[in-house]
């Protein structure tokens, strides 16, 4: 499982011109849920997320998590995390999860955000969304729950 982080002052998610969620302080958070991704991934790349010390402190410097802040997270599914761009001019999309097996996961993967007490936003899984992201610092950070990618290759 990978997620794409940004922390933001706002940001927001739409279709079809109508906003579907919106957050003022907190991450923006893209998560690409791959093949052999399991709760397990959710679990810890949830735990990582939340605790991840990149917000301001008093004197400027990135000591406090979004659960330090009591932030918000806009949750977006973004199966392209997943492109392999290695051949050709097309992305092969191979690792990337089924919506049959990434839905069940995705939904885990707010639910615990929720469970921890961070307030959840989303877009809708596998639609055309617009994301508005008025990026802070900038501050842009690519996790995975499986850093050597040892089970995705």
């Amino acid at each position: 499982m990978k997620a794409l982080i940004q922390r933001v002052t706002q940001a927001s998610v739409s279709m079809n011109g109508q906003v579907t969620g919106q957050i003022g302080h907190g991450l923006v958070i893209l998560v690409g849920i791959a093949n052999k991704d399991t709760l397990d991934d959710v679990t810890a790349l949830v735990d990582k997320i939340g605790n991840l010390r990149i917000f301001n402190d008093s004197e400027g410097k990135m000591n406090l998590s979004l659960i330090d802040v009591e932030g918000q997270a806009l949750v977006v599914s973004q199966f392209t995390l997943y492109a392999d761009t290695c051949k050709g001019r097309r992305p092969s999309y191979n690792k990337a999860a089924r919506p049959e097996t990434a839905i069940p996961l995705y939904r885990s993967f707010i639910r615990t955000f929720q469970e921890k007490g961070i307030t959840v936003e989303t877009g809708q899984f596998g639609a055309d969304m617009t994301v508005d992201i008025q990026n802070s610092g900038p501050v842009t950070l690519m996790l995975e729950s499986d850093p050597t990618n040892r089970r995705n290759e």
